[in-house]
């Protein structure tokens, strides 16, 4: 199966070490990043690497990510087992 984890960040401050909850444990990679240089932004972010969820509990969930969040952007990570 797919899915889709969408993080927004809707401050002018980047977040660096922004752990966030997720469902399930595996990869998580990094598909759209509004805050690109493609798209006129400052191309802060998670790079092209996928990152490995962390049995660390967060916002109700057993698994997390440690995230860079860009500003006054919108972030959408696929899901890979």
């Amino acid at each position: 199966s797919r899915a889709i984890l969408y993080v927004g960040n809707f401050t002018p401050v980047v977040r660096y070490s922004y752990r966030i909850g997720v469902p399930m444990p595996g990869n998580y990679q990094e598909r759209l990043n509004t805050d690109s240089d493609a798209y006129g932004g400052s191309n802060v972010g998670n790079g092209t690497q996928c990152l490995a969820a962390e049995q660390v509990y967060a916002h109700g969930r057993e698994w997390s990510l440690n995230l860079v969040l860009p500003p006054l952007a919108a972030l959408y990570f696929e899901w890979q087992p």
